[in-house]
């Protein structure tokens, strides 16, 4: 490192590279903590800017600090928000578990930035003090867990229940355009009694909407945030209006119900929140390999599978075999599923074993697992939707040759005859490869005209109409 300045903390003096805005903490971290290479993502990075904004503000009016100083904080947050700076936030995500070195570069950076605006010098602390100044009433142990609750937040309102919606609205555009396509159900991974196509895919798309509104139910809980707790949640050095007048700061730019959290000690000592959001993350997941692998295992074939369904064909599938395409989409949207189940796994065990007494000390962990899920389920049902669901063509011919050729259509006999004797009549149908109707035609269970309205297809899937 040539060019340096040299910056102390309380530790020593730091070499810190000239051009850096963040100080000797930071750069403590930056030697400490070579672990990953995986920085906090940009909605959490700005949800912690926010925070050390809508916090100056509110100091500023309860005369916490003065108008020259909380200006200086107030108009350099602003410029790192505007100007998207986040590479001065360079510090891997594997560090101390409160994320006392992401805090402190936020204070930092802030602080650096503020000086410079107000005429001061980078690396002296003056006029604008990290600590002191950008700090002020708060501590890493409130800051982090509250800006952390408030990424999650934006990025479930503005990331991931906008992709459910556009998902659930396609699936629930074909359960109506489908709803006539009758086809063979199957359960256990067999033939079952017949269903619609669009019953099956309205069914999807109730298992999106059920998910949509647990997640919309939990919003108002994100927004309770454990600022003004400091260390362990008593309030020690801060304002006791700092917690409202921040979080209606909050509220008014963000148009979200920011309020301080009921139990302080809940939310510094404890993450059960996102925990519980992780947890309907990954039903999300579950929900949507499910539908993933119904709809590849529907258009498996062209000619040796299910083959009901006709895949848009995106790309060659196959290094080797020529004219060979593959689910591609439903793949990928099964891997990230996995990756989202694996990453809410991690979180549980950072709800349970990474809380010990008074504080959470798996907080970095929990934040961005979170916030990655949410990327990742958001881009991957944005492609799922666009690049395969909105293609999807029904294979008709296939369909209708399939259900005439099921066994289980014997079940309507049952009324009529028996389970006994409908049961005979099916295993008669497969020994000798017919189908239902040939085999009760030549048993005569039935006459022709009550073997019609027995076998009536529509009214078997919609005994109501």
């Amino acid at each position: 490192m040539e060019d340096y300045r040299i910056e102390t903390d309380s530790l020593g003096s730091v070499k810190v590279p000239n051009d850096a805005l963040w100080g000797a903490q930071t750069q403590r971290a930056i030697e400490n903590f070579p672990i990953s290479g995986i920085t906090f993502p940009p909605i959490f990075l700005e949800s912690l800017v926010r925070l050390k904004r809508a916090l100056a503000k509110a100091n500023k009016d309860l005369g916490e600090l003065g108008p020259k100083i909380a200006d200086g904080i107030i108009q350099a947050a602003t410029e790192i928000l505007e100007k998207q700076m986040w590479d001065q936030f360079p510090l891997d995500i594997f560090q101390t578990g409160s994320g006392t070195q992401t805090n402190m570069n936020a204070n930092e950076v802030i602080a650096n930035l503020a000086s410079e605006l107000l005429g001061g010098e980078r690396g002296k602390k003056a006029p604008v003090h990290p600590n002191d100044h950008v700090n002020r009433g708060q501590s890493s142990n409130d800051v982090i867990p509250s800006a952390m609750y408030i990424s999650a937040t934006l990025a479930v309102k503005d990331q991931l229940l906008p992709a459910i919606k556009v998902l659930e609205h396609e699936l629930e555009e074909k359960a109506k355009e489908y709803i006539e396509i009758i086809k063979i159900g199957r359960t256990h991974l067999q033939d079952a009694v017949p269903i619609s196509l669009g019953q099956e895919f309205s069914a999807y798309a109730a298992q999106l909407r059920t998910i949509q509104e647990n997640l919309e139910a939990l919003i108002p809980l994100l927004c309770e945030l454990p600022i003004g707790g400091t260390a362990v949640g008593t309030g020690l050095n801060a304002h006791p209006q700092l917690a409202e007048k921040t979080c209606q700061y909050l509220k008014e730019e963000l148009q979200l119900p920011f309020a301080p959290t009921k139990n302080r000690f809940a939310d510094i000592a404890a993450h059960d929140k996102m925990v519980t959001l992780s947890g309907l993350i990954r039903t999300l997941a579950i929900a949507l390999i499910k539908i993933a692998n119904d709809i590849r295992l529907l258009g498996s074939g062209p000619r040796c599978g299910i083959g009901e369904l006709i895949l848009p064909a995106n790309e060659p599938g196959s290094s080797i075999m020529p004219g060979k395409v593959n689910p591609t989409q439903a793949e990928m949207l099964v891997q990230v599923c996995m990756r989202v189940i694996g990453n809410d796994h991690a979180v549980a065990i950072g709800g349970f074993f990474g809380g010990q007494f008074d504080l959470n000390t798996a907080k970095p962990l929990i934040a961005y697992n979170v916030l990655e899920s949410i990327t990742l389920l958001r881009n991957a049902m944005l492609s799922f939707n666009n690049r395969c669901v909105k293609g999807i063509v029904p294979n008709k011919e296939r369909i209708r040759f399939l259900v005439e050729q099921s066994l289980m259509l014997a079940t309507a006999l049952n009324p009529y005859i028996g389970y006994d004797n409908a049961a005979r009549i099916a295993k008669k149908a497969f020994k000798e490869g017919k189908t239902i109707r040939e085999v009760a035609l030549e048993e005569k269970v039935l006459s022709p005209e009550e073997l019609d309205t027995a076998l009536n297809l529509r009214r078997m899937v919609f005994p109501d109409k």
